[in-house]
């Protein structure tokens, strides 16, 4: 893609809300001036809002969102116990050790592409009446904004805001809900950080529509199965167990989409693949030799045989996987150079995957136990579906820690450790699943600018 990139301001934030322009793959702290759109010129017709519709799609293909890192700082905050970081990144390492400081670059480079990448969407939204083509693409056009919008407002209310469940959500500070592009700094725009309840509200509002609206098939673009499964996985982080086992239902009984029978054909995707992003995948970011980013393989790789590459940053403790069964996944980590990689993360211009199938039945199959029901299917079968596909012999009988150890190991480094412990309530390395230092900080910058931010304790 041919893609434009914005100017650089004070204010990440700020520049995030006034940007209507489309920004290419940012590099690290890359601060030099870019040419910007102008405001009046930038959403006139179908073709112009069309535009900033693949804008915001790579907005989320940026390594700071979606690209890959947003999932690696979940695995890698706090997360010595299943991760030995030899990384020379002093924000990453921070992020590891559990301390991180008000002006961490990952920290702030998260917020700051998120908010970039939220405005884009909220001028989409704006000027969706604009699509006059046909109803069916209006609507497809409105759905894919809303569910890019509520899955980073999903991923910065988990990274930067107390988990559900630690206080009380309706009065715990979430992040800046901001809905409507802002057209002119005021200060108006200096917005406070909303509840993380209203947050949550506002996520599944937005994904409840974009559900409704989206098309079955969209190719790898956003589609109703993605949204219901993202509305799966923000229900269950809320503890709406029914609302979470009737999304992933839907998902598993009406996208169409199966369980790839071999897990190792779920990766590799530009090797093996070639390019081809796995059916399981409901929605993933996608890489090409041209385009893209794949920031987990930027940390979790390591150049092994042709075509593998990454920094060897993340490293695979020893008791990692020895939690896994004999000829389970356990043959998916290779050892190189004395230490243990994934194989998840090997391929230079692999997809990344966002949402999988699998996770679908694991989260039926947790809330089917947690209800005492069994939409869809026992919670027994949606485990032994697993199970089963990796290899293993099916369990007989299930206790809801089976349940989540399934979860674990099927989902490992795929960006869910710290949200999951903060779910189950469970020690993160050596940290308690609600420990301040589990949580980022508001960025330095954003503060410095907006006096209606509220630090988060212990910055």
């Amino acid at each position: 893609m041919k893609l434009l990139k914005s100017i650089v301001a004070n204010s990440s934030l700020l520049l995030a809300l006034t940007s209507v322009t489309i920004t290419g793959c940012e590099k690290r702290l890359d601060i030099a001036p870019y040419q910007s759109i102008a405001e009046d010129l930038a959403l006139n017709t179908e073709g112009d809002v069309l535009v900033t519709l693949v804008g915001c799609y790579d907005g989320i293909q940026s390594a700071a969102t979606l690209g890959g890192e947003i999932m690696v700082l979940n695995d890698l905050i706090g997360n010595s116990t299943n991760i030995n970081f030899t990384g020379t990144f002093a924000g990453l390492n921070d992020a590891w050790n559990g301390l991180m400081v008000s002006n961490n670059s990952f920290a702030a480079s998260t917020w700051s592409s998120s908010y970039n990448t939220i405005n884009r969407c909220n001028n989409v939204l704006s000027a969706v009446d604009k699509v006059t083509s046909s109803v069916a693409k209006k609507n497809s056009v409105e759905g894919e904004a809303l569910f890019i919008r509520a899955t980073l407002y999903f991923e910065l209310v988990r990274l930067f805001a107390k988990a559900v469940g630690d206080g009380d959500a309706n009065a715990n500070p979430g992040v800046p809900l901001v809905l409507t592009p802002t057209r002119g700094v005021t200060e108006a725009d200096y917005k406070p950080r909303s509840s993380v309840q209203a947050v949550y509200t506002q996520i599944v509002t937005d994904l409840t529509r974009a559900e409704s609206i989206l098309p079955s098939s969209n190719g790898f673009y956003a589609n109703k199965w993605a949204a219901a499964a993202m509305l799966a996985r923000v229900q269950l982080m809320q503890k709406n167990f029914a609302a979470a086992r009737d999304a992933a239902n839907r998902v598993i009984a009406g996208s169409g989409r199966s369980l790839n029978t071999d897990f190792t054909r779920l990766w590799y995707t530009m090797i093996n693949n070639g390019g081809v992003m796995p059916t399981e995948y409901l929605f993933g970011v996608k890489v090409t030799t041209q385009d893209g980013t794949n920031a987990i393989n930027t940390y979790f790789g390591r150049t092994i045989t042709p075509g593998t590459a990454g920094r060897s940053d993340c490293k695979i403790r020893p008791a990692h996987v020895a939690l896994y069964e004999a000829g389970d996944r356990r043959n998916f980590f290779v050892l190189s150079g004395g230490s243990f990689y994934t194989q998840k993360h090997l391929d230079r211009f692999g997809d990344v995957p966002v949402i999988r199938l699998a996770e679908m039945f694991l989260t039926r199959a947790e809330c089917n136990f947690r209800s005492s029901t069994t939409v869809g299917a026992t919670p027994l079968a949606d485990v032994n579906t697993i199970r089963t596909r990796a290899g293993l012999a099916p369990l007989t009988t299930l206790t809801l820690n089976d349940i989540t150890r399934e979860r674990f190991l099927e989902l490992a480094f795929e960006g869910h450790n710290l949200p999951e412990a903060k779910r189950l309530q469970t020690n993160v390395g050596s940290f308690a699943w609600n420990s301040p230092k589990l949580i980022m900080p508001i960025p330095q910058r954003e503060m410095d600018v907006n006096k209606q931010l509220v630090q988060n304790e212990g910055y």
